[in-house]
């Protein structure tokens, strides 16, 4: 009998992923946990298995479709059975579990996978799950009950749609986002309560974009900059930013990863030394290391640090979990091992979210100070810049020293201007002189 296999919500508030490329073709064999498709997330690039043994009759879609979680991701029977005609994809689902051998960070070929597909942490979607209509759902003409998922409903709520009054194109009448979309457009589909504004423009607002010229080219975000975007976005709107912009005096921190590469023959990231000068801070003032929930602040008992990575897709956060619990040289080669995972495009969901804290090493690109923006969920981001030699006057000498740029910023609504101080005061006398963490 064939069966069908639904997208699972693989972590972290999965609502739809997009099928990078089939593993197994129609009408080849899948055998039970092996890897079937490779879909990007907006978290990675991950591979699902089949949890069936078998054919597969039928794909879910084609490589660049987007597919939601609880849609129908394929079919899988013996060979000579016909797939089934209409494929349910609104009825009450059990979502397939992932089987154990499921590795979210395991992949083929990773030059194969299309550029635009290296997402950055966090997520901003709704929960994804198919729910039975609420009791106060509306009903369309003929009864039925409206079917749509919770992000349709949030897009048709927050733009004053009555879903009664759309049809929906997807299975079984489902009323899918290009729906709603198009009533938005239309400007016919608005709620009771809330008319349409009829009042027609007599000249072009100011902030209306300007229209191409000859010769322009339009270019679709990419999946990564649409995270980026949406993230940033949010972080901005909600977070109340101050950043505080200091120099460290970095002879001695360079001095001592010279020593420690020569000692251990291997070359030591500067982010593992940052880093180990941050805990203590972060030890003694705990704010840094929290998150604003509502009235609450969540003070994190472990030290997660999120390390910006550069890579050719844009920027990642790969995650150092328990940070605190490690050593320089297990730091350096964590940390080396999340950026190559981070270019290569192979980490999984849990390397790429949930940081306490931030370190962003933007001297590796040549900058020095900049303005940070603190990932949504945390309180605070250290961005380091590169050391470049200066003047500098130690009791009443002229000298000359790498001098690094410091930028920390920080949630106003948690920090005070103050605290930023301290904070960043203690992080400078760590970094210049190492001995002062490397004996903690």
């Amino acid at each position: 009998m064939a069966q069908e296999f639904r997208l699972p919500d693989i972590g972290e508030g999965l609502t739809e992923a997009e099928i990078v490329r089939w593993l197994v073709e129609e009408g080849e064999r899948v055998e039970a946990d092996q890897p079937v498709v490779e879909v990007e997330t907006d978290k990675a690039v991950v591979e699902i298995p089949s949890p069936y043994a078998g054919i597969v009759l039928k794909h879910g879609g084609a490589a660049g479709d987007v597919i939601e979680v609880g849609s129908v991701l394929l079919v899988v029977g013996e060979a000579g059975e016909v797939e089934p005609d209409n494929l349910d994809t609104t009825s009450e689902l059990v979502i397939e579990s992932i089987p154990s051998s499921f590795a979210v960070g395991e992949r083929h070929e990773p030059s194969a996978v299309s550029g635009d597909a290296a997402p950055i942490v966090g997520t901003l979607s709704e929960e994804a799950e198919v729910l039975a209509p609420r009791e106060d759902s509306r009903t369309t003409d003929a009864g039925d009950q409206v079917l749509a998922l919770p992000v349709v409903r949030k897009l048709a709520r927050d733009n004053g749609i009555e879903l009664a009054g759309v049809k929906g194109t997807g299975p079984g009448g489902r009323i899918t986002r290009d729906d709603v979309q198009a009533a938005i457009d239309s400007g016919e589909q608005l709620s009771s309560g809330e008319p349409a504004d009829t009042t027609e423009e007599t000249e072009i607002p100011a902030s209306a974009p300007r229209t191409p010229s000859a010769g322009s080219e339009r270019e679709k975000l990419s999946r990564l900059r649409r995270t980026i975007a949406a993230n940033m976005s949010k972080s901005w709107a909600e977070i109340p930013h101050v950043t505080t912009f200091e120099d460290a005096d970095a002879t001695r921190l360079l001095e001592t990863r010279s020593a420690l590469a020569h000692r251990y023959g291997r070359k030591i990231p500067l982010e593992a030394l940052v880093v180990k000068a941050v805990l203590p801070a972060l030890d003694e003032f705990p704010e840094f290391n929290a998150t604003l929930d509502g009235e609450d602040l969540v003070m994190h008992a472990t030290r997660d640090i999120g390390i910006a990575v550069d890579t050719p897709d844009g920027l990642l956060v790969a995650v150092i979990r328990d940070a605190a619990g490690k050593g320089v040289l297990q730091l350096a080669e964590e940390i080396s091992a999340l950026g190559e995972g981070a270019r290569a495009r192979s980490l999984s969901v849990d390397q790429l979210t949930g940081q306490t804290f931030t370190v962003s090493n933007i001297g590796a690109v040549g900058g020095g100070h900049g303005t940070p923006i603190v990932p949504y969920g945390t309180t605070a981001i250290l961005s380091v810049g590169r050391a470049t030699e200066r003047a500098v006057v130690y009791d009443g000498d002229l000298g000359i020293a790498p001098i690094m740029p410091l930028s920390l910023s920080y949630d106003h609504r948690v920090v005070d201007g103050a605290q930023g101080r301290r904070f960043i005061a203690l992080v400078i006398e760590n970094l210049e002189e190492p001995a002062l963490f490397l004996a903690s």
